[in-house]
């Protein structure tokens, strides 16, 4: 059935929405519909849209791994904290699921899971959040996730717009930062140390 509803998808301008909102899913229930689809991707937001992601293709695929191994080879050396890939879904204080593109949770806030928790969609707001655009991601999209992921706890946040060459740099309380096709892009103070290395995503 998955393989199906993928074909079908994959015509479809994805990513959509569909309101579910009435529906009233509880975890339970939202965590089984991703079980049994789990050849796509979904969110869900506060208001209650199901959000259905396309797969990545091959290029943002690429980038995203190489996004992925500079955050993880930090975490490992780092030791305070651990790394996530698109495929991990966290649940938001606002009750919306969000799964970025990468993403980083300290150990102090992950201190507060129960294993249950761990083992499922973890009830936490990551401290950093990464979002790489692909060539289906709405921009105004993407960056009022950004600004979601602030509102409900990130201490810090990267939008990756390739076609551009931009990243938008998002902090609690101050506004939106922009930099022009730059080489690098330090994480301090939240993840001393770390710089990411654009150019090699781009």
């Amino acid at each position: 059935m998955a393989h199906e509803l993928l074909e079908e998808t994959s015509a479809l301008n994805l990513p959509m929405s569909v309101d579910i909102h009435s529906l009233h899913l509880t975890d339970e229930q939202f965590y089984q519909l991703c079980l049994d689809n789990s050849d796509l991707r979904f969110e869900l937001t506060s208001k209650g849209e199901l959000i259905i992601m396309p797969p990545t293709g091959y290029s943002t695929g690429w980038s995203n791994s190489k996004l992925i191994y500079q955050l993880t080879d930090w975490t490992l050396k780092d030791g305070t904290g651990r790394s996530f890939d698109s495929s991990t879904l966290f649940v938001l204080p606002n009750g919306a699921k969000r799964s970025p593109d990468a993403c980083w949770v300290s150990l102090d806030r992950a201190a507060k899971l129960t294993d249950k928790e761990k083992k499922g969609f973890a009830p936490v707001c990551p401290n950093f959040v990464v979002e790489l655009r692909s060539p289906s991601d709405s921009l105004q999209s993407l960056q009022e996730k950004m600004n979601e992921y602030i509102e409900n706890g990130s201490e810090l946040g990267f939008l990756l717009d390739p076609s551009s060459k931009s990243v938008y740099i998002y902090r609690p309380g101050r506004p939106v930062e922009h930099l022009e096709n730059p080489d690098t892009v330090s994480g301090d103070p939240v993840l001393p140390g770390f710089v990411l290395q654009v150019r090699e995503i781009w």
